[in-house]
């Protein structure tokens, strides 16, 4: 669309316009892209973009020229999946995953370079991985970063790669670009992501996704355990419970956001 439209946006709205255009896309974009729906005076669309940036809701993408969504508006759409409404039914299903499998489940969320764990119910067990909600985990050593790394687009993935290192936390963490882009591969084509000690020693964890009314990765679902008492050939035999939950879950977000 080019030119302004015919119906002006009322200036209390535009803010918010351009962050839902931000928020649709699901990929780094330029303000002339998301003008294209808007029809807004170029000069505005590019304060509105350069006032949401300073003020933490957008950042630029590594390249400079296209925009992503900030620390402000990842942490809005967070807050949003944890609204008190939705929160006692998030917590039922998850505590009964949890009695299903036996072991920690956790909601985690895309926040930076890491993933943020939002919710979580713990297992009854006395030996248990200390992982309270708020801890931020990196993407490329654990199973519910790995699952966000499979849905980006490969720039977006180059990008990532080329600005982490890939420390080695644990025995099994993939300190290679050639042996981590091959893990991704596998998660992307299964759809499914697990750690084999790739973050903490004698820890496994299998991750799904939790998705919005887009099909896009909105946060992920998954549990951990100690390989003392359970090994990886036996969490994979939950995954029709976690993807059922999960299931659950992209359901009630869908319905939330009608």
């Amino acid at each position: 669309m080019d030119g302004q439209r015919n119906d002006p946006i009322p200036t209390n709205l535009r803010l918010l316009l351009v962050l839902e255009e931000v928020a649709r896309a699901g990929e780094p974009v330029t303000p002339t892209t998301v003008n294209e729906t808007l029809g807004l005076p170029k000069p505005t669309i590019h304060r509105l973009f350069s006032t949401l940036v300073e003020e933490g809701f957008l950042q630029r993408d590594i390249g400079g020229r296209a925009y992503l969504p900030g620390r402000r508006l990842r942490g809005l759409a967070g807050g949003v999946l944890s609204s008190s409404r939705t929160r006692a039914a998030r917590q039922a299903i998850l505590t009964r995953l949890s009695t299903q499998i036996g072991e920690t489940c956790n909601i985690a969320i895309p926040d930076g370079d890491s993933m943020t764990y939002l919710e979580r119910v713990e297992t009854e067990w006395p030996l248990r991985i200390q992982l309270p909600t708020g801890t931020r985990v990196p993407f490329y050593c654990t199973a519910s970063g790995k699952m966000f790394l499979s849905t980006m687009a490969q720039r977006e993935l180059d990008s990532y790669l080329d600005a982490t290192e890939l420390e080695r936390r644990a025995p099994g963490t993939y300190t290679t670009r050639s042996d981590l882009l091959a893990a991704i591969d596998r998660t992307r084509a299964r759809g499914y992501a697990t750690d084999r000690g790739e973050f903490m020693k004698d820890m496994i964890a299998v991750a799904v996704p939790i998705e919005d009314q887009n099909g896009r990765l909105l946060a992920t679902l998954s549990f951990h355990a100690p390989t003392v008492r359970i090994d990886l050939e036996r969490a994979l035999g939950y995954l029709p419970l976690l993807k059922d939950a999960a299931r659950q879950l992209s359901a009630m977000v869908r319905t939330t956001g009608d």
